[in-house]
């Protein structure tokens, strides 16, 4: 099963973003991500609607964030995305004529909800303000430049 990695994705692409004053286009993140424009655009849309982004157009146009990093949690930009499905499991049958397997299913029902409870949760206590530092501490530690024009890997 492939993973859904878009909030992965788009926390980087705002990390990146939070260290530019300038609006930055879709074909610069684009490159940085070594993946094609219009995904940038499809990925920042629902973040856009949110309001915790906005977009210009034309010359000197791009996207900027549109409030501190402080204000947004993980959540905040998980729920943007659609909130995608957090665990990969699930159970084999949903309407189980076996009683075993309905048995199963309250089992694993009720722990995949806990999970994903504590998973919301913890979501909602880190905001981007808190990747940034982390990211800033990185860089400090190991001496890196902070270059967004060119592919990187993730």
């Amino acid at each position: 099963m492939k993973r859904d990695s878009r909030l992965s994705g788009v926390l980087h692409l705002l990390l990146h973003m939070a260290e530019h004053a300038a609006p930055v286009t879709s074909e610069t993140l684009a490159r940085a991500m070594q993946t094609n424009p219009v995904v940038i655009r499809r990925m920042m849309s629902g973040l856009r609607e949110q309001g915790y982004v906005r977009s210009g157009k034309g010359h000197g146009g791009g996207w900027q964030l549109a409030m501190p990093l402080e204000n947004i949690t993980l959540r905040d930009i998980y729920t943007a995305l659609g909130s995608p499905t957090l665990l990969a499991m699930g159970n084999r049958t949903e309407s189980p004529g076996c009683l075993v397997e309905q048995a199963v299913n309250a089992a694993l029902d009720q722990t995949f909800q806990q999970a994903e409870a504590l998973l919301l949760a913890r979501l909602g206590e880190v905001t981007l303000a808190a990747l940034s530092t982390d990211f800033h501490q990185r860089l400090v530690e190991h001496g890196h430049p902070h270059l967004l024009e060119h592919p990187h890997g993730s």
